[in-house]
């Protein structure tokens, strides 16, 4: 079973759209999508919904009023400032550290896991291929742990379906969610786009998959919107022993697919994008 993941550094690169079109051309495999804290793979996927399971992380913490006297210790010692003056903790400004709990002398604080979002086993092409994904809730800060999830059950489902592949659509960044998306898989495609953030985050992307030891292959994306950038692309590739396995030209024929929750694949199959993704898929599958 060969797991890829689609990463890219920065936002707004194309991640999602690619990963969707891989999904609409893979046979036998399971979908994930790992970008919890802004999920929007099913929006082109179309998936069957699954029920939901409630995900927890964290400490919640409670005063009970009937035995608090307002001494007012816990609002001192809270750094964050999450106990307002009647005495009632706001759970999006609350950071969990515990403080008031352990200070507060009339044992009026208790503690409870926190529910800090949903994830989903849902299915698409007809309810044959599984597709995991997940919500996390406002303001909560452990969507590594989210997706370490996600791709947990991801691979269980590609145990019970004898999948060949499990497709993962990563998050942004290079930060945690990043690293829980990559470790261990057999391959990370990065998406990039010729603009100066683009190339700065590309390589930090590569370093993040250099230091787990994950191969990586880089696709461009736009790539005719600056050619200069996308030769520095291409140069930043071969001085790493990278293959730049796809150069996909604009079109607004993607962006006009998108807006009705379609991949190019769907709407134009023998457009030049869509001939594309296709390479990308011989390539890395």
């Amino acid at each position: 079973m060969k797991q890829i993941t689609v990463i890219s550094g920065k936002g707004g690169t194309g991640k999602t759209t690619i990963t969707a079109c891989l999904a609409k051309l893979a046979r036998n495999f399971v979908a994930a999508d790992c970008d919890v804290d802004a999920a929007d793979l099913h929006l082109l996927l179309k998936p069957k919904q699954g029920k939901a399971h409630d995900f927890y992380s964290g400490k919640g913490y409670m005063i009970d009023h009937d035995k608090c006297t307002n001494c007012g210790k816990c609002r001192e010692l809270c750094r964050f400032a999450a106990i307002d003056e009647k005495f009632n903790i706001d759970p999006i400004s609350c950071d969990g550290c515990g403080a008031c709990y352990f200070a507060c002398p009339e044992n009026a604080i208790s503690v409870k896991d926190n529910l800090a979002g949903e994830y989903y086993i849902s299915s698409i092409n007809n309810e044959i291929t599984p597709f995991v994904h997940a919500n996390l809730h406002i303001a909560e800060d452990n969507s590594g742990k989210l997706v370490s999830k996600v791709r947990q059950e991801a691979r269980r489902m590609a145990e019970v379906t004898s999948a060949d592949y499990i497709i993962i659509d990563g998050p942004p960044g290079i930060g945690c969610p990043v690293n829980a998306a990559i470790v261990g898989v057999n391959l990370a495609l990065v998406i990039t786009e010729p603009t100066l953030s683009g190339i700065h985050d590309m390589e930090r992307i590569l370093d993040v998959a250099k230091h787990f030891k994950i191969a990586s292959k880089v696709a461009i994306n736009k790539y005719d919107i600056n050619i200069d950038n996308t030769k520095k692309i291409e140069d930043i590739c071969s001085k790493r022993d990278i293959n730049c396995i796809s150069k996909i030209p604009y079109s607004k024929k993607v962006v006009e697919a998108l807006i009705r929750g379609k991949t190019i694949l769907d709407v134009e199959p023998e457009h030049k994008i869509s001939m594309e993704m296709r390479n990308i898929w011989e390539q890395v599958k």
